[in-house]
Formats: structure tokens, C-alpha cells, sequence
């Protein structure tokens, strides 16, 4: 019996010891280097935080806010027209029927109530112009700094890990959007030591992928980015319009279509919207273009370079000069018919027209 005990003992004191080898290793690994640890309001878990927050400004056109969005699908009326908006493509309709004529005076008609979402993704519900105009008023005005970080994106998934001190257990939390990064952030104080499985990339408006291996990494890559493009907190819907715009498509909507109409002419700040009309203009991918008016043919030639909102297009008809200018390329527009833009500052304005496909 005394030789049973005996053995035990020596079997529990193995186990012991066993137990407290396997632990010492389990301390060794997550000894993490000061450096590596992710900590509550530092100047990276703030900034971000400050890159996974909600972007208000892409509904400006509807709500005049960089502060919020209004939480999609939701139903408006634009100058009369239903509009559903279910993405933000779908404000582009809101966009077109505003654009269609510079005469009218722009009316927005919501329908209440509807849901807004902050800039930390909570919901708030408003019931009528005047409550989200409050909510309105409590926002930065047009390109006043703000806190969200516009210019970056993280790319999902991103792993953390958690080490709980209490109970010596060590958690790993996978993060998918943008939402549940800003949130993990935000309760960073919850939580004991915190480290981000790396490499982590992070993408730049213009499509650009960054890999980066550490927190000083990423903090640098933040600092560097953050002000790297213009962020488009103006209300000015109309400004813009020609960010992904290319030679190559203003070519291929040009010469595809035939049978281009005049449908807004201003030279010199006087109205010629009627001065060309029942002329049908046609352009052609060698450079040239003709105009024909009651079986008269005029003839002259267009050519464009440049990018984005920089694309000037020289457009030269000797026969017809309210139409020749170096235009600065305003707007493609697709919606129900197609348009194509020029302007030169605020005097000139020319603008085709067609219905084909």
C-alpha cells in the first residue's frame, strides 16, 4: 500500500512538473515587445480608428453633412422624379435629373423616417427635415478638417490577438469591415495586452496596395497617406464628375454614337442653347468631325488628352465657331440619355446630347 502512495506521489510530482514547463513555455510566447503591443488611445490605435470610421460625405447631395449618411435603401423625390436609393451609384440619378436643366430651381423631397448612420456606425432615427437638419448643424462645414481619414483603406480580413491576464487565456478575433475594426479599437481598454497578426495592407484612393509588417510601419503609412487626396467634403455634387474619366472612353461614347445634338450652349456667358439646333454632329476616332444641317456639311476636327477632371478636348469646326474652344471635359453622363460636357470656367458651357445606347 505504502509503495502504491509512494508511486502516485511521484506521478503527481511529474505531472507538476510537466505542467509548470509547459507554462513557463506558454509565458515565453507571448512576451511581446513593448512596441507590438496595440494600446488604448495611442497615437495608432487612434489613427486607426480614425481610418475605419463611417465616411458621411458620399450622400452630400442629399444631406449637405460630412457627418453622417442616411442608411440605405431609403426614397426621395428629386425635383419630382421617384428615386430609390439602395447604393450610392443610385445618387447619380439624383445628379442627372438636377443637371437636366439649369432653369429650374433643385428640389429634394425625403421621406420620413428614416435612419442615419454617425460617424462611430450608431443609428439614429429622424422624423422629419427640421430633426436632420439639427444633425446637420452639428457637423464641420464643406472642407473644414474632420476626423475620418478618407485617403487609405484597410484591406479585411485583419487578425488580432487578446491576452487576458486574469485568466491566462489568449483570444483571436478575426475582423471583417470597417465597423468591426472601429469598434475593436474602441474597446481596446477592455481588453490585456492586444497585438495585429501582420502583414497587413492598406489600399490608397487611386488603387495603390501598401504592405506593411509592423505597428510603426503602419503608423507611418497612416501619417504619410492621411492627407493624400482631397476628400471631397463640399457639398458641391457638380465638381467632380470626371475622376475615372479617360480619353479612351470620351473616344468610344463619341465615335459610337452618331447623330449628336446641341442641348447646351453658352459662350461668353450669353445663352445659345437654340443656336444649333436640328445640327447633327459626328465624330470619328481618326480626329475628325462633321456637323450636317439641312444637307449642308461642316467639317473640322477634336482631339483630347490629359485624365480625370484634367481632360481638355480641342474642338475645331471653322464653320461653326460657337462651338470651338479648348474645352475642359465636365461630365460623362449615361442615365436614360447620353451626355457628354465641356466647360472653360464659368462662361462657357457645351454640352451633346444623344439617346443611343
Amino acid at each position: 500500500m505504502k509503495q502504491l502512495q509512494l508511486l502516485l506521489f511521484i506521478c503527481f510530482l511529474s505531472v507538476c512538473a510537466v505542467f509548470t514547463s509547459c507554462r513557463k513555455e506558454e509565458m515565453v510566447l507571448i512576451e511581446t515587445p513593448e512596441e507590438d503591443q496595440l494600446v488604448y488611445n495611442s497615437t495608432i490605435a487612434n489613427l486607426i480608428q480614425r481610418t475605419s470610421m463611417h465616411d458621411g460625405s458620399t450622400d452630400n447631395i442629399i444631406d449637405r453633412a460630412n457627418c453622417y449618411s442616411i442608411k440605405r435603401p431609403f426614397a426621395l423625390k428629386a425635383n419630382g422624379k421617384p428615386v430609390w436609393v439602395e447604393k450610392v451609384d443610385d445618387l447619380k440619378w439624383v445628379e442627372h435629373i438636377f443637371d437636366d436643366s439649369d432653369e429650374d430651381i433643385d428640389l429634394l423631397d425625403l421621406t420620413f423616417p428614416l435612419s442615419i448612420v454617425l460617424n462611430d456606425f450608431s443609428e439614429v432615427t429622424v422624423n422629419s427635415m427640421g430633426e436632420l437638419v439639427s444633425y446637420s448643424s452639428n457637423c464641420n462645414g464643406e472642407n473644414e478638417v474632420d476626423d475620418d481619414i478618407e485617403c487609405l483603406d484597410f484591406s479585411y480580413p485583419i487578425t488580432a490577438s487578446m491576452f487576458n491576464a486574469f485568466n491566462e487565456m489568449i483570444d483571436i478575433v478575426t475582423l471583417k469591415s470597417d465597423i468591426e475594426l472601429f469598434h475593436f479599437i474602441n474597446d481596446l481598454d477592455r481588453f490585456g495586452l492586444v497585438t495585429l497578426q501582420f502583414p497587413i495592407t492598406v489600399k490608397l484612393i487611386d488603387g495603390t496596395q501598401i504592405t506593411v509588417n509592423s505597428l510603426a510601419e503602419l503608423e507611418s503609412t497612416i501619417k504619410t497617406y492621411e492627407n493624400y487626396c482631397d476628400e471631397d467634403d463640399d457639398f458641391d455634387y457638380n465638381d467632380d464628375d470626371c475622376n475615372d474619366c479617360t480619353t479612351n472612353q470620351l473616344s468610344e461614347i463619341l465615335t459610337h454614337c452618331t447623330d449628336w445634338s446641341v442641348d447646351q450652349l453658352e459662350r461668353y456667358g450669353n445663352d445659345y442653347d437654340n443656336y444649333y439646333n436640328n445640327y447633327k454632329f459626328n465624330f470619328s476616332e481618326n480626329g475628325t468631325v462633321s456637323a450636317k444641317y439641312y444637307g449642308n456639311t461642316y467639317a473640322g476636327t477634336w482631339v483630347a488628352s490629359g485624365t480625370g477632371n484634367d481632360i481638355t478636348v480641342t474642338i475645331n469646326i471653322p464653320d461653326l465657331p460657337y462651338c470651338n474652344n479648348n474645352w475642359v471635359l465636365h461630365e460623362i453622363s449615361q442615365y436614360n440619355d447620353s451626355k457628354v460636357d465641356f466647360r472653360v470656367g464659368n462662361d462657357d458651357r457645351l454640352r451633346y446630347k444623344n439617346n443611343c445606347d
